[in-house]
């Protein structure tokens, strides 16, 4: 290995160390570190990877499925490289595999150089993993492709996400278009359900395997849809339903473009009390799947989860046992337990474009016991400036009689209040995410829902973590 990808890890787990000691959590930084010295250090440190690398992109959806995929694959007692709290951009994955690596610096003043030498068979800077899970920023692909050669990409689906930072939908796929082009040799896991993924795949010389649901699920909500138009020929699309945003069961009366034939089927969907279903794979008896998530949104991380299990020929009889014991990590459905005796339920998800937010508030709805909502926005560089997506989510679907209060903060708290305000309801204002959540736990309430964009995230899951502890 080349010193410089040496200097390259021992300045990364520095970084990692000097951000743990100051409580954050150095998710970027050390990658950061990383590629100022090594800008190329991914590609030697994912050679070491001995059974396969997988990525998810997606606008939506791509930490809970990486996550989840991480751990059923630590579940068989596979040692796995993942970038588990969210960072998706090349310093992300920067980090993940650099501090990573095995034997930083200190190793070669402890035993000599002549110990390194002679100690060949476990090298300085080596990556000791079975498998690499890596969510990838859609924006970030192509760079990041460079350097990483995936044996398969999870498309989870894509939906309208920070306009002033990656425009409309065409640009996104265009990145993610380029981005495929860099690793030929890869499996297209997709979502079937989105023509946009859809036509992804289809334009691409990939292997494709695909995830879906073939049946209604739900009554469809009027809301925003991207993808009306097919991508092929222009013409309008038509559904035989939708089950949220562009997802359902389509076809082009024009060119003939429609949903590919399915390769992991989702059957009997129930979405409570929690998520159960079955999954129908050509050849094979179905497999029912249960899991104490709530959410139509993660059918679809399930059944992708599920269909690179079975791609890789990994077996899935631990399926349902892993699913029972995982805990989404960082605000992506986080429920603490704070208050005397762990008596009050706060739920943490991220809600940042449209279909998210969309799909939150769907998923809240299913909980019917009473309950109180707060909703941080932010407008910093990394949640987007542009908060016209706001007028695109149904928020007169909170006029619901189990909402007892709606509290808003964030640096937009004001156009949240006031397009609340546009479908008649009314929201208190709080200074910050920490006073808010204080003055709703001290009024009594035994069950808070707190939706949150991407730079009030942290500090929402660092405070509710410190009240849980």
């Amino acid at each position: 290995m080349r010193l410089r990808t040496l200097l390259a890890v021992a300045a990364a787990k520095a970084a990692l160390t000097a951000c743990h000691l100051s409580g954050r959590p150095g998710s970027s930084l050390p990658g950061r570190a990383a590629l100022k010295i090594d800008p190329h250090i991914i590609a030697p440190l994912a050679a070491d990877i001995r059974r396969g690398i997988i990525v998810t992109c997606g606008t939506n959806g791509k930490t809970t499925t990486n996550n989840l995929l991480c751990s059923m694959l630590e579940a068989q007692g596979y040692r796995v490289v993942s970038n588990r709290l969210g960072a998706n951009m090349l310093e992300g994955v920067a980090a993940a595999f650099a501090t990573s690596a095995k034997r930083p610096l200190g190793y070669l003043f402890a035993k000599g150089p002549l110990g390194y030498l002679v100690d060949a068979k476990r090298p300085l800077g080596y990556l000791d993993a079975d498998f690499a899970c890596l969510e990838i920023d859609e924006a970030s692909a192509a760079r990041v492709l460079q350097d990483l050669r995936p044996d398969y990409m999870i498309l989870t689906g894509l939906f309208r996400d920070q306009l002033d930072r990656y425009g409309e939908i065409d640009l996104t796929m265009k990145a993610l278009e380029k981005a495929i082009l860099e690793a030929p040799e890869m499996t297209l896991i997709i979502n079937g359900d989105d023509p946009l993924t859809a036509y992804l795949a289809k334009n691409s010389a990939h292997r494709v395997v695909s995830f879906g649901v073939s049946e209604r699920v739900a009554n469809e909500v009027d809301e925003i849809r991207e993808a009306r138009f097919c991508e092929n020929c222009g013409a309008p699309l038509r559904y035989d339903f939708y089950h949220f945003s562009q997802l359902g069961v389509y076809r082009c009366p024009s060119c003939g473009f429609c949903r590919p034939e399915i390769d992991y089927d989702a059957s009997g969907v129930r979405l409570s009390p929690q998520l159960s279903f079955d999954v129908k794979e050509p050849g094979t008896a179905p497999v029912k799947i249960s899991a104490p998530m709530t959410g139509f949104y993660n059918v679809y991380n399930i059944l992708a989860v599920f269909s690179v299990l079975r791609q890789m020929n990994l077996p899935t009889d631990k399926f349902n046992e892993v699913l029972r014991s995982f805990r989404p990590q960082f605000g992506r459905g986080e429920v603490f337990h704070v208050g005397a005796n762990g008596g009050q339920r706060v739920l943490l998800n991220l809600a940042k474009n449209p279909a998210g937010f969309g799909q939150n508030i769907s998923a809240m709805l299913q909980d019917r016991s009473p309950k109180d909502l707060i909703i941080v926005i932010n407008d910093n560089a990394q949640d987007g400036r542009d908060v016209s997506w706001l007028w695109d989510v149904d928020f007169d679907r909170l006029a619901d009689e189990t909402i007892r209060s709606i509290t808003v903060s964030g640096l937009r708290a004001p156009d949240m209040q006031l397009r609340l305000k546009y479908v008649e309801i009314e929201s208190d204002r709080a200074p910050d995410v920490e006073s808010a959540i204080d003055r709703l736990l001290a009024a009594g309430c035994e069950n808070l829902y707190v939706l949150v964009n991407y730079t009030a995230l942290y500090e929402a899951h660092r405070y509710l973590e410190g009240m849980q502890k």
